[in-house]
């Protein structure tokens, strides 16, 4: 059970900003680029603004397979996770994989409250220009000499300018999750743009810095227990850098087949800054998800 924010703060009380970061700091690189168009210029629709707050139902309009099981709807939800099957309320992030049939995404699952900031945009489309920039940037991760992806719908579900619960303070949060799908080949795209925090009061987040306590989990869980994904550095401090990282050499974006998955885990910490590939075991193979790079850290 949360501890309403006012409460919270009349019991800290004044309280230093702290955690690796300090502040929200300057930004290496140009951030948000990797963000495709969202909001209602573009047909989007919001969420409702309230705390750990949820989509209806979407129902899809194409297959989605994600580690072999086929889906028809999905939620998109504020504390920032699309899930298939359930809603997902849940406001303290755990790292993969969950117990129980429980498929989601989760490009930043942490505690938003969209009362206090920001708001949440969901749409399908089969917009030609959309579907011709994801082709091209989906193309790295597929081997040489297999089909480029040719993407015929996708789900755009953005968080913008999202608080977190209890903030005493204007920071915010930018980030993408997006479902991309022929029919039978199916990918999953997690884009950022600013991240300004990791955690709210009700995790033992700083109220005035967003940041300490239990930080925000990145990656996906199939729901079968074999496949999952860790973002490297979800739930550490690291996370609040995925802006500047990627598994495909683009600053803020992460790219993932999905119908079908070699790997199943990431490390969870940061990776060296000398070293371009996160440590896995010499008898794992190799694959795109397991490639991190530092862009300008």
């Amino acid at each position: 059970m949360k501890v309403p924010p006012v409460l919270f703060l009349l019991l800290l009380g004044l309280t230093e900003q702290w955690g690796p970061l300090g502040t929200s700091g300057t930004p290496v690189g140009p951030l948000g680029v990797v963000l495709y168009p969202f909001g209602p210029g573009v047909g989007d629709e919001p969420t409702p603004h309230e705390d750990d707050g949820t989509s209806p139902e979407i129902f899809l309009w194409e297959n989605f397979s994600f580690f072999g099981s086929g889906h028809h709807s999905c939620y998109v939800n504020n504390n920032g996770v699309v899930s298939f099957g359930t809603r997902v309320p849940e406001f303290t992030p755990q790292p993969f994989p969950l117990p129980g049939h429980r498929p989601f995404v989760a490009p930043y699952w942490a505690d938003v409250d969209t009362r206090l900031g920001g708001d949440v945009w969901y749409r399908q489309s089969r917009d030609p220009e959309l579907l011709e920039r994801l082709a091209q940037d989906l193309a790295p991760t597929v081997p040489p000499g297999d089909p480029p992806p040719r993407p015929t719908w996708a789900l755009v579900a953005t968080w913008d300018r999202v608080a977190y619960f209890g903030a005493a303070s204007d920071r915010v949060n930018t980030f993408q999750a997006v479902l991309a799908s022929d029919g039978v080949t199916c990918f999953v795209l997690l884009n950022y743009g600013d991240l300004q925090w990791t955690t709210g009061i009700a995790n033992m987040g700083d109220p005035h810095t967003g940041l300490g306590g239990i930080p925000a989990q990145a990656g996906f869980n199939s729901g079968d227990d074999v496949h999952y994904y860790n973002v490297p550095g979800s739930r550490t401090p690291t996370v609040q850098t995925l802006g500047h990282r990627s598994n495909l050499g683009v600053p803020g974006r992460w790219a993932f087949r999905v119908d079908h998955f070699e790997a199943t885990e990431g490390p969870l910490e940061m990776p060296s800054r000398t070293s371009r590939t996160p440590s896995v075991p010499p008898e794992s193979r190799r694959t795109t998800a397991e490639r991190v790079y530092n862009c300008g850290l």
